[in-house]
């Protein structure tokens, strides 16, 4: 008989733990009994897990042994003080914040890049890296395996929905209010998100950079297990609900075409090429990508300006495959493991 799991969510109730649920349940995975966690102020309440409804625990009161996999989207602070607690009990964690990703003895992994680093976790921790990150790596993975990139450019347009639920909610109640010739004020972001595009995502940093372009630099080089690689980013949040959208240009060691890169992606894990030269014949957030699991990229052209460059247009659902799926992978990879042993 196959064996069950106990799996934990916890931030049940938040935009990506909602779509790790479903995803759990979608894809079918072995889930003996579900446990959703979340706040003092979401429990009691209720998530839905395939056709059945299930009670939100307290994770402060919750006590984690007997679980399995423990899947944490509450943000770095939850993450720093209870996924320790769960590892120690025994359950292993998938991380969706940022708080481990940096830690040596953290895999921080994207399953179509380096699965491999999934059996060595000594803390019984494993990070998902940065929703931005993960898109791009999809799909440039590829690509420095054949030729190996010396060199990134990316500027990023990441939608709302990245920022959570109080910025979904924020862009929507500014689209009514706009459209209807009312004022509007910006709580989330610093100034007005609707009709309006803000570079700026996360904290400045003492180099002027922010902490989600500086994501973007050092999760890349971990991930590619490449520290030569180098990144230079620009986040932009964008008046999107849903799916981030990256304009990247990579100057690679050894010779690639348009055309190879192409061949290439077309084989790749997880990417989706959507390259037709007309009007329409490239993927966006919300004819392609929203509510998706694939990594769409389009626009792959030789570079004008550099022998060895490649331009590509990379979209993909930030929510979906930027947090909860690649968190299930990585957790498919770990049953997996599991039956490997076993066997």
């Amino acid at each position: 008989m196959d064996r069950k799991y106990k799996v934990a969510v916890v931030g049940a109730t938040g935009a990506v733990g909602e779509v790790m649920l479903s995803v759990l349940s979608e894809r079918k995975f072995p889930v003996g009994e579900l446990v959703a966690l979340a706040s003092e102020r979401s429990a009691g309440g209720h998530v839905a897990f395939g056709n059945r409804e299930v009670v939100v625990q307290d994770l402060a009161t919750f006590d984690p042994t007997g679980v399995d996999i423990a899947l944490f989207s509450a943000g770095g602070d939850i993450s720093r003080q209870y996924a320790p607690k769960f590892a120690a009990a025994g359950a292993v964690v998938i991380d969706n914040s940022s708080a481990f990703r940096r830690d040596e003895d953290v895999p921080l992994v994207v399953t179509e890049v380096n699965p491999e680093a999934i059996v060595r976790r000594p803390r019984g921790i494993i990070a998902n890296p940065n929703c931005s990150t993960m898109q791009m790596l999809v799909a440039l993975a590829p690509i420095h395996r054949k030729a190996g990139i010396e060199r990134i450019n990316v500027a990023t347009y990441q939608s709302v929905s990245g920022t959570g639920r109080r910025a979904l909610e924020e862009l929507g109640r500014q689209t009514a209010g706009l459209l209807n010739f009312q004022p509007v004020e910006a709580e989330v972001y610093p100034v007005q998100i609707a009709f309006n595009v803000i570079p700026h995502g996360g904290d400045f940093t003492d180099n002027g950079y922010t902490s989600e372009e500086m994501k973007l630099v050092w999760e890349t080089r971990k991930i590619l297990g490449d520290e030569s690689v180098r990144v230079n980013a620009t986040v932009v949040r964008v008046p999107v609900f849903y799916g981030h959208s990256e304009a990247v240009n990579v100057e690679t060691r050894e010779h690639l075409s348009a055309a190879e890169a192409r061949a290439l992606l077309l084989q790749a894990p997880g990417v989706e090429v959507v390259d037709e030269p007309v009007a329409g014949g490239y993927p966006t957030p919300v004819t392609h990508a929203s509510g998706t699991d694939a990594v769409y990229v389009g626009r792959i052209r030789d570079d004008l300006s550099h022998p060895n460059g490649l331009n590509l247009w990379i979209v993909s659902d930030n929510i979906r495959k930027g947090a909860a799926l690649n968190a299930v992978q990585i957790a498919e990879r770990l049953v997996a493991e599991h039956q490997a042993n076993a066997a």
